[in-house]
């Protein structure tokens, strides 16, 4: 069995842009914490390259494909509202 994940590891945000927009660089939802007020929080693996891609996307100046940004939004809202 791997070692076990630490939180530290993880890129954690209840942005849903953001995270959908880390998904078209290959990123991926690792596990999503669900709130009891409803909201749902999404962990990401951190590596060398998320925080610069978080900063230009809080620059405006991230470009994606907008078909896949698109699909990638809808994949994520359904993975919130679908308990598994």
């Amino acid at each position: 069995m791997g070692k076990m994940p630490k939180e530290k590891d993880y890129f954690k945000s209840s942005d849903i842009s953001m995270i959908s927009a880390m998904l078209c660089y290959s990123y991926s939802i690792e596990k999503i914490e669900r709130q009891n007020t409803g909201k749902a929080f999404f962990l990401i693996e951190k590596d060398e390259k998320l925080e610069d891609l978080i900063k230009l996307f809080f620059a405006h100046k991230l470009k994606v494909d907008p078909l896949s940004y698109f699909n990638f939004l809808k994949e994520t809202k359904t993975r919130i509202y679908n308990i598994n």
